[in-house]
């Protein structure tokens, strides 16, 4: 795979997408963007969208999609990501795929894969419980939790369907040591032909 590369991670909340996004930016030289990072970096220090985004954030629903939109417009018009990028945590709702596509074919590119993340309900709940804890998070309290996985089944999901129809989705199990789904999401985007 070459620089130009442009790629999303699709899954539950829990399955691993922040800590894969940040290897495999790594690993392929481009930027991993996380619109949530984003969102709670605007609530930390208080800024208009973050206090906007906070409520829905604490209450486990998605930031409205003209919000998220253009944040992540904003973000691919930047420098670095001239050269390919990896979102995660974005696109969630068939809307936000039209929009990407949109500003995609504005830059004149396209998306090269959609990643998923395969993990079972039970193992993010319990994931996202230990995260609670270990990073006193308010959006990842059990309730909370579990409705944020309603509202991904619900909303994003079906975006699976969308990306395996347009040859884009590459399936990957999102459960155990994370150099070894690493390897995987490699070795698949590689059997894939992505670049």
């Amino acid at each position: 795979m070459s620089s130009g590369t442009r790629l999303l991670l699709i899954g539950p909340p829990g399955a691993g997408k922040g800590t894969q996004a940040t290897r495999l930016g790594e690993h392929f030289g481009i930027p991993a963007i996380s619109t949530g990072d984003i969102f709670r970096e605007n609530v930390k220090n208080e800024t208009e969208l973050g206090k906007k985004a906070k409520s829905y954030m604490d209450a486990g629903e998605n930031v409205p999609d003209s919000l998220t939109n253009d944040l992540v417009q904003d973000r691919l018009s930047q420098a670095d990501c001239a050269d390919g990028f990896l979102l995660d945590g974005y696109p969630r709702t068939a809307a936000q795929v039209d929009a990407l596509e949109d500003m995609l074919a504005a830059q004149s590119t396209r998306l090269d894969a959609a990643v998923e993340l395969v993990a079972d309900v039970e193992v993010v709940v319990d994931r996202l419980r230990q995260r609670s804890i270990d990073q006193g998070r308010s959006d990842d309290s059990e309730d909370v939790v579990r409705h944020r996985l309603e509202v991904y089944a619900e909303q994003t999901a079906p975006l699976i369907e969308v990306f395996q129809q347009r040859g884009l989705l590459v399936a990957v199990d999102g459960i155990g040591p994370i150099d070894e789904i690493t390897e995987r999401i490699v070795a698949r985007l590689a059997a894939a032909d992505v670049n």
